[in-house]
Order: C-alpha cells, then structure tokens, then sequence
C-alpha cells in the first residue's frame, strides 16, 4: 500500500483548525466509530477533510476474535463509509469487544492457539468480502494471557497472513507486562506485510503500563520505532493523542519526530 508520509488522529477539538487553515499534515486517521452513524457537523468535517487529504480507518469494534457471529450491519455501514470517503485502508484489532450481543468497549485478549488461529483466519476472510477490500489487523496491547496459548502474539499474526498495523507502542507496552524481548517482536514480523506503524504514549504504573494515548511518546518507544524502521522500512505512521489532547501543532511536531526519526534511521 501507498507510503502516506507521518499522520494524526482527526479529533473533534481539532476539527475547526484543520477547515479553516488546512494545516499540513500528510494524513488523518478516523475512529471508524465516531463516524459511521453520523451525519450533521462530524460528517461534513469528514468530508471536506476526505477532500484534502488521504484519510485512514481504524475501528474498535469489529471483534474479529469474538465468537459471537459477525455483525454484518456494521461490516456494510464500515463499507459504506470507506467508500463515501476513500478511505486508503480500514484497520481493526486482533482482539474480540463482547458475547452475547453486549459489548464491553475494550481491547480483550483471546487465546493465541491453533484453534482461534483458524478461527480468526475465518472471519477475516468474511469480513474483506463484505468490505470488498483487505482488512488490516493491529496488534493490541495486552495485559492477561491465557494458560492454553501455544503461539506467542508475533507468531500468531505470522501465521495469520493479512495484512498489518504494526502499533509499535503496544508491543513495547505488552513486552513490560509480560516480560518478552520487544526487539525480538519486530525482528519476527515479515515486513511486506506492514503497512501502518502506531505511536502513542502510555502511563507506566511500575509494575505495569497501561496504553492510555495521553501523552508523548516516551524515549524508550522512540528506540524501538527506529529499530522498527531499520528492520521493516518506512511506513505510514501516525501519533495517536486521545485524552488530554494538547494542541494540534503538539500533535503534529510528533510527527514530525517521527518522519526525522525515521528518514534518519
């Protein structure tokens, strides 16, 4: 997929300043969420936004893990809204969000094993023919595993064979939580599969991180992004900030970091 440079998060508390200066910033990610049920204000700011630059989506909740079956209402409303903007790509997380019809807003682990291997496998296939496009899979962060799992997370996106967004935040936050090389993580990905790289900050608690977005990128984050970039090559990047959001020229001088990090790298 086409290299879009080094982007930010469309945030409501930025929507005024991106019409009326069109600042310049490569890219806009969208919460497919905040969107596909919208109209009035946030989908004409989508629009008009869609008009000027390339625009990116990222879901929460298609639960591609989930044993519940698949929501096909929201598979087409994500289509339609991919399409009614262009969007380059549509993004969601390796993880399931709820069973039995009620959803829990969070990121949740499932067994990494042969069985959800072929499970997950299934749906993706499913869901890239509703989507009539190929979906792309980002690693989560990650604070529980499970007794049963035979795979470590790298091995299991390995095997999956879609399409990546490598969120290198969450490996570093996932590495401290259970003690693996974050390194040897990125060294075992296969590169032609990313086409996205996450950055954010996290809140380190001591005995664990939680990945928050509400902050900086720590230096730690930063070595393993230009290990990242040596290893795979440049990708499309962008800086997620999604509580305590500063100023949208803070936002961006991160991506700005990030594009000398890795034309530097």
């Amino acid at each position: 997929m086409t290299h879009l440079g080094y982007g930010i998060g469309l945030r409501s508390t930025h929507f005024e300043r991106v019409l009326r200066e069109t600042p310049p910033i490569d890219f806009f990610e969208v919460l497919s969420e905040n969107f596909m049920d919208s109209g009035g204000w946030p989908r004409h700011v989508l629009d008009r936004v869609a008009e000027r630059y390339p625009v990116v989506m990222h879901g929460v909740s298609m639960s591609i893990g989930g044993s519940d079956p698949l929501d096909l209402d929201y598979l087409r409303k994500l289509k339609a809204l991919a399409d009614g903007i262009g969007a380059k790509w549509v993004s969601d997380h390796l993880c399931w969000t709820g069973f039995g019809g009620l959803t829990t807003h969070d990121l949740l682990p499932l067994p990494l094993d042969e069985e959800s291997l072929r499970h997950v496998g299934d749906r993706i296939r499913i869901v890239q023919e509703v989507l009539e496009r190929p979906l792309v899979l980002e690693n989560p962060s990650s604070y529980i595993r499970f007794d049963s799992d035979t795979l470590s997370e790298c091995a299991f996106l390995r095997e999956l064979g879609c399409q990546l967004l490598l969120d290198v935040n969450n490996v570093y936050v996932s590495s401290v939580n259970h003690g693996f090389d974050p390194y040897a993580y990125i060294d075992a990905i296969p590169p032609e599969r990313v086409v996205q790289y996450h950055l954010a900050g996290h809140t380190n608690h001591g005995t664990h991180i939680i990945d928050t977005h509400d902050g900086p990128v720590v230096d730690a984050v930063w070595e393993l992004y230009r290990h990242t970039v040596r290893v795979i090559g440049e990708r499309s990047t962008l800086i997620e900030w999604d509580a305590k959001i500063p100023s949208l020229e803070e936002v961006h001088a991160e991506a700005l970091a990030a594009r000398g990090l890795a034309e530097a790298a």
